[in-house]
């Protein structure tokens, strides 16, 4: 196991360093200078060759990449173009909101779509399946950003159970930061929700016609109780990999639902910077949120070993 998981820190460590070198490269190959639009069309040449100087935007192209990498290493992520604080203070400021918004979607998901999967695997093709199979089609087929307006219409313009859009801050209580993160957590899970509904009901029936389970059976255990004691966690495997990658997914496809809700989270932070050319900011998310991918995609490896014996014993 200890091999196993020096192969995997390997990997990790490798895919990192790849990850930092494409971003940086496809940024480069941006069209645009940043200093040319901090300072505007009308600029002097000068001085935009002063301001280029100044962010260090003259440097070689692997001189800057080592610089930034090396930054990044001892926790620097540089300092804002446009803002013109360290792009730490940015990204600390907006994964207080992004971060609680991925784990309260992620969690409304897994709640609906847990139940939901094992009703539909248990009873199938009976009404009660045919009735998640169906409301499951309908939420992976409706856009987020169009469920997150027509929630807004319904519980913030004619019930006023909930605020429209804005974000209070933790200073004013928990209880109202959560309230305010409510609507665009349910607006991220309900797709969610519905192909982890469907995995889990797809993986649940295929391990319910193992030979293991009817040797469970035939041992005297009712269907229920086979279910529960047996199928349950050999259906998983596939189902934490659709977890892992919801969260991932969730914490860097919020922008949409960010955006609709003005929420000052890591979405509309790096959708303000491309806007502005602000590069660095745009970079440094970039890899923050490659870096969370890699390592949700880890743990969801050792999680595996965890719920399958069988996995434990093969990576020995």
């Amino acid at each position: 196991m200890t091999a196993y998981l020096l192969r995997r820190l390997l990997s990790l460590c490798l895919s990192l360093i790849a990850a930092s070198l494409v971003i940086f490269l496809v940024m480069e190959m941006v069209p645009g200078d940043p200093a040319s639009f901090m300072m505007g069309l009308n600029a002097d040449p000068a001085a935009v060759a002063a301001l280029r100087s100044q962010l260090g935007l003259d440097a070689p192209l692997p001189l800057r990449y080592l610089g930034w990498v090396a930054g990044l290493l001892q926790g620097d992520f540089g300092v804002s173009y446009t803002y013109r604080v360290p792009v730490s203070e940015l990204i600390a400021e907006r994964v207080v909101i992004s971060l609680p918004l991925t784990l309260y979607a992620l969690t409304l998901s897994t709640l609906i779509a847990f139940p939901a999967g094992i009703i539909a695997a248990a009873r199938r093709n009976s009404f009660a399946d045919f009735s998640v199979m169906g409301a499951t089609q309908f939420g992976v087929a409706i856009p987020n950003f169009w469920f997150a307006m027509i929630l807004v219409l319904i519980f913030s313009i004619n019930l006023r159970w909930m605020s429209a859009g804005g974000f209070p801050g933790w200073e004013a209580g928990f209880g109202s930061a959560m309230k305010a993160l409510t609507l665009p957590a349910i607006a991220l899970a309900l797709p969610q929700a519905s192909i982890l509904a469907r995995v889990m009901r797809s993986s649940l029936i295929d391990t319910l016609e193992e030979d293991f389970m009817r040797t469970a059976r035939a041992k005297g255990l009712s269907r229920s109780q086979a279910l529960w004691r047996h199928a349950l966690r050999n259906a998983l495997i596939p189902v934490l990999t659709i977890i892992g990658l919801q969260f991932s997914f969730l914490l860097a496809g919020g922008i949409i639902i960010e955006n609709v809700f003005y929420l000052p989270g890591l979405g509309r932070l790096v959708f303000q910077a491309i806007t502005q050319r602000d590069l660095i900011v745009v970079r440094s998310v970039v890899i923050l949120l490659v870096f969370a991918v890699i390592v949700v995609t880890f743990l969801v490896d050792l999680a595996y070993a965890a719920v399958d014996p069988r996995l434990r014993r093969h990576r020995q």
